[in-house]
């Protein structure tokens, strides 16, 4: 299983969508030590609509 669970990805991607702020103070909000993380779920959401969260 990956570092971060389905639903806190989920939880944070959502975050970032909806304009709560910005993936650099979301990083530290939820203890992401890299904002890159978040960067790439986000693109990630689009194309599998969180599909590309789970474990294959």
């Amino acid at each position: 299983m990956g570092k971060y669970s389905f639903e806190f990805k989920k939880k944070v991607v959502l975050a970032y969508l909806n304009g709560e702020s910005e993936c650099t103070y979301l990083s530290k909000i939820y203890d992401v030590p890299a904002k890159r993380n978040i960067e790439q779920w986000v693109p990630n959401f689009w194309r599998s609509r969180f599909t590309a969260f789970t474990k294959k």
